[in-house]
């Protein structure tokens, strides 16, 4: 066993320093697996609008793969990057504000009940990331649903303009597997970057990084069959 700084704070992680560290911040097979159930909810919607699902993931991408990510590491620098303070403050505002916008002129474009969405998805980012409110919405269950089911329910919402039994069951998909992804990542996180070591880790990553390419190209085919039919 050795030091945490001995040990990259993730299987994904690049060395330390520069263009690296935002790569990094990305959290890039985390943020694909968790667009795919923007995806997924979008693709089982009864009508399906190819453009609709691209500014949805354009949002989410800003909302959840950007700030909650630049909020995640101001919050007790997980993955060691060395981004300035206000660089992350500066990406996160940037990036909430943008989803912000997208949603707003997606609810002006196609329906106003897209604002209980976006007013959802800009507290989630903050209220989980910098756990807020005693870290009452830092939780397992918590992060199954905001990074899960609400991203699904979004996408399947964005297309349909209403809720439906198909929604729900996407929702529920994204959460189940949210709760699994939880379940392996987190011994995997505090081996790696409390305790520097790599022992117990390799099967879990393994599963991990099975687990997000099967999203991505059940997400994929998903919408491959939309875009033929």
């Amino acid at each position: 066993m050795g030091t945490p700084s001995d040990v990259k704070p993730a299987f994904y992680a690049l060395e330390r320093g520069g263009w690296r560290d935002y790569v990094t911040l990305l959290h890039p097979p985390y943020t694909a697996w968790h667009l795919s159930y923007v995806a997924v909810g979008a693709a089982v919607a009864p009508r399906f609008h190819a453009d609709r699902l691209l500014w949805a993931l354009a949002a989410f991408f800003l909302a959840m793969g950007v700030a909650a990510h630049a909020l995640d590491e101001l919050n007790g620098r997980p993955l060691r990057t060395r981004i300035p303070d206000r660089a992350l403050l500066a990406l996160a505002a940037a990036s909430l504000v943008g989803a912000v916008a997208i949603g707003a002129g997606a609810a002006a474009a196609w329906g106003w009940g897209l604002l209980l969405f976006v007013a959802a998805g800009a507290f989630l980012v903050p209220a989980y990331n910098l756990e807020l409110f005693g870290g009452r919405f830092h939780s397992d269950l918590w992060f199954a649903l905001a990074w899960g089911g609400f991203p699904a329910l979004t996408g399947f919402f964005v297309e349909a303009q209403s809720l439906r039994v198909e929604g729900l069951l996407a929702a529920a998909y994204a959460t189940g597997l949210s709760l699994v992804q939880r379940r392996l990542s987190t011994p995997v996180r505090r081996a790696r970057r409390e305790l520097g070591t790599l022992e117990g880790t390799r099967r879990r990553e393994i599963a991990l990084r099975a687990l997000t390419a099967a999203s991505v190209l059940l997400a994929a085919t998903l919408v491959a069959a939309r875009l033929d039919g």
